[in-house]
């Protein structure tokens, strides 16, 4: 990973086409919330399936938890569809088989000549596309538990969420006052 992708830095806003075809950028599919990134090997690796049918397992909990998930594989469009499917996922995809993530990152996997994927990476960015925490998955067990995805994530919220804690008397006072609930209660702004 480049030397300067640390946690707090601001990660790239990469534009890839999702798996329908569209270019969409990674600070558009975040919005305002933070994100689970997972750059994927590819759909050949037994152990990519394995942390699909992980997040697969994790994607409703991300979701009612206002969080999104973002995988980056370099596959073209129809493989990268039936790698999609073939775990259930219903988060977006994002297409990259010109290797440009790979290569702008300095994650290419130098061991696998013949397929030349990409060392898979999970990264946990706090909104605005900040590094919170790198897991590089070289090894299946350098990839993050979706037990620790789940710490990772609650600690952002508590840091990030003027509201985290609703039981505090002056966000009681902040929601009585209408000037005041518009920038400490979700949605934010």
């Amino acid at each position: 990973m480049r030397i300067d992708i640390v946690p707090g830095a601001t990660f790239p806003d990469y534009e890839l086409p999702d798996h329908t075809g569209h270019r969409r950028r990674l600070s558009e599919l975040q919005g305002i919330d933070p994100m689970i990134l997972h750059i994927a090997r590819g759909s050949f690796c037994p152990k990519e399936h394995q942390m699909g049918f992980q997040l697969s397992g994790f994607q409703s909990q991300i979701e009612v938890g206002n969080a999104r998930v973002v995988t980056i594989s370099t596959e073209h469009l129809r493989e990268l569809n039936e790698f999609r499917l073939s775990f259930g996922a219903q988060w977006t995809f994002l297409s990259d088989p010109h290797h440009k993530v790979g290569q702008d990152l300095e994650i290419e996997e130098y061991t696998d000549p013949e397929r030349a994927p990409v060392i898979p990476h999970t990264i946990v960015l706090e909104p605005d596309l900040i590094v919170y925490k790198i897991y590089n998955g070289y090894w299946y067990w350098g990839r993050p538990s979706m037990a620790e995805l789940h710490q990772d994530l609650r600690e952002i919220f508590q840091r990030i969420r003027p509201d985290w804690d609703i039981t505090a008397p002056a966000l009681r006072e902040a929601w009585d006052d209408p000037e005041l609930r518009k920038g400490n209660f979700y949605p934010y702004g």
